[in-house]
Order: structure tokens, then C-alpha cells, then sequence
């Protein structure tokens, strides 16, 4: 099964109305990819636009939907990631209500039950949201 054939409820432990992401597009043990459309109703949305803390969710659940799927695959239990701490956080942009986010998260380090990511948001081929992201792991469902 491809990534993008699986439910992405069934691999993130978040779950409606702090869902944000769509579709797990790409995975592997280094790279996921998710794509995501700001809708008006969500939560996060404030003003017409997906607000910072968004952009920062939406990049930790792309992260949680790597491991979500890689459990899945390896048929093992699905764990509860933690953001930890974000650092070089950059916003060049806050997307509107109907844009495709495509996000990318590359893992940097990753040592016992802490991974460590670099995320990138893009939306219509422009970079709007990165950061470097801390995220601790729980071995609890």
C-alpha cells in the first residue's frame, strides 16, 4: 500500500478538528511528504489565513504521519510524538483559506525516543514556513 492509499486518521494520533494534514504523499526513513488544504473551518485558521501555529502543527503531524506510516508498515505500535522545541522558525507568509500546502520534513538526528527535524511548508511553489523541530517520543498510546 502507498502512502497515499492510507487514511491519515489511521496513522496520526491527532484527530479532527486538529487535523492538519490531508494526505501522506511521500515516505520514507528520512523524508516524509504531506499535502494539506487550509479550509475556513479549521481551527487554526484566524483572519482568512492558517495562523503560526498552524504552520508549526502542520509540520509536526507530517512528521507524526512518517512514523505513524513506517509503524504501520513494520506492524508495530503507533507512538505519541511531543513538539520539544522549535528553533530558527521562519513565516514568510500565512496561506489563505483554499491553499495547497505541500510540507516536507527531513529527519536530522535521531537518538533514543528524540527525533530531530527540519520542516519546510510550501504553498504555490513558494516557501512560506520552516523551522527545525525537536520532537520527543512516548512509548505510552
Amino acid at each position: 500500500m502507498t502512502p497515499s492509499e492510507i487514511d491519515i486518521l489511521s496513522i496520526i494520533p491527532q484527530k479532527p478538528p486538529f487535523v492538519m494534514v490531508d494526505t501522506l504523499i511521500y515516505c520514507d526513513e528520512n523524508i516524509a511528504r504531506t499535502n494539506f488544504i487550509v479550509r475556513k473551518e479549521n481551527i487554526l485558521v484566524e483572519d482568512g489565513a492558517l495562523c503560526e501555529a498552524g504552520l508549526v502543527e502542520n509540520m509536526a503531524q507530517t512528521a507524526a504521519a512518517r512514523s505513524g506510516y513506517l509503524s504501520r508498515i513494520e506492524k508495530k505500535i503507533l507512538h505519541i510524538g511531543y513538539i520539544g522545541d522549535v528553533k530558527n522558525l521562519e513565516i514568510a507568509s500565512l496561506p489563505k483559506i483554499n491553499s495547497l500546502l505541500e510540507t516536507e520534513i527531513r529527519i536530522k538526528n535521531q537518538i533514543f525516543d528524540i527525533t530531530v527535524i527540519s520542516g519546510r511548508v510550501m504553498c504555490d511553489k513558494k516557501l512560506v514556513a520552516e523551522c527545525e523541530m525537536k520532537i520527543f517520543i512516548s512509548n505510552k498510546i
